[in-house]
């Protein structure tokens, strides 16, 4: 009887523990930067050129606004983006300092600092800057080394094609000891891109009705750490051996029908990757109180201070 306890008790819990093998396996971040094509750039470009498309000065606020814009301005609100924003210049005194904001958008935050500058892939929003405004990619910077004391960027890496590369032009376009401030959306969903969360069950078949009523349970905080927590934990012995690559979810955007906040997202990081890639070079993060393991899973900035050496 004793033996026949046991070997249950063994078999049950084999069975818990390769499932939950297979579930970290599963949200395992298996992606890194990789050469994108010229379609997938200017599906890019065009996509955020027609968010930007309609002139605010020929139509009543709630006429132009697209479902785009208006989403952006709910998450600036809801997550007080100008608040934080303030509160980041205060604190480091770069009122007067040479700012850039990559992924800035219509140019909400230009106001925040004296001397700004900012960057979009949007050719239509150059209109609503009166400050220094530069059409370009984050990828790619048209700036000179060490050209900037700090550095800015609020929920755009989570829709740049390689954001290792934005990563590694921000460090390069910011002066050694200057600072960064990222506010992506972390750990974006990869159903959002199909409206799982907007759209009704009658719209899916079999598969697209299962998805949907497990996202309740997936995108509950106790699966969501019980997840990530040992990625992070094979992660921080990876970083000991150097500098790491950024690791991440890579995830189909929808383009053509936007149903929420990142169903046009292309990639799905971990802030405790961003973490890791800034420390394993020598970069001191302001906002990892503690052990920078426990970062949290979304919605919380990152702040760096670069150290070139």
């Amino acid at each position: 009887m004793y033996r026949k306890l046991l070997r249950a008790l063994i078999q049950i819990s084999l069975v818990i523990v390769g499932g939950f093998a297979v579930l970290v396996g599963l949200n395992f971040p298996y992606n890194y930067d990789r050469p994108v094509s010229q379609e997938e750039i200017l599906a890019a470009q065009a996509f955020y050129a027609a968010a930007y498309a309609k002139p605010a000065v020929e139509a009543k606020q709630d006429e132009y606004e697209t479902k785009y814009l208006r989403t952006a301005e709910w998450a600036a609100g809801e997550f007080d983006i100008a608040g934080q924003v303030r509160a980041f210049v205060e604190e480091h005194k770069l009122s007067d300092k040479a700012v850039l904001e990559v992924g800035s958008g219509r140019g909400n935050l230009q106001d925040m600092v004296d001397n700004y500058t900012g960057l979009d892939i949007s050719s239509n929003v150059e209109r609503f800057y009166k400050k220094k405004f530069v059409l370009g990619s984050a990828t790619a910077l048209p700036f000179h080394d060490s050209s900037f004391d700090a550095l800015w960027s609020i929920f755009v890496l989570e829709h740049v094609q390689n954001p290792e590369q934005a990563f590694s032009e921000a460090r390069r376009v910011v002066k050694n000891g200057g600072l960064m401030f990222w506010l992506p959306a972390w750990n974006c969903y990869p159903w959002l891109a199909d409206g799982y969360n907007e759209r009704p069950y009658s719209d899916f078949g079999l598969y697209g009705k299962i998805v949907k009523a497990t996202i309740p349970l997936r995108s509950s905080m106790g699966y969501r750490v019980a997840t990530t927590m040992p990625i992070r934990m094979v992660r921080a012995r990876v970083a000991k051996h150097g500098p790491t690559t950024l690791r991440y979810r890579r995830l189909n955007p929808n383009y053509k029908e936007y149903w929420g906040p990142d169903s046009d997202a292309l990639n799905s990081i971990d802030g405790y990757e961003a973490v890791m890639w800034f420390i394993s070079r020598g970069d001191e993060c302001l906002s990892c109180a503690g052990s920078p393991i426990f970062f949290p899973l979304s919605h919380a900035p990152l702040i760096i201070r670069v150290q070139k050496g």
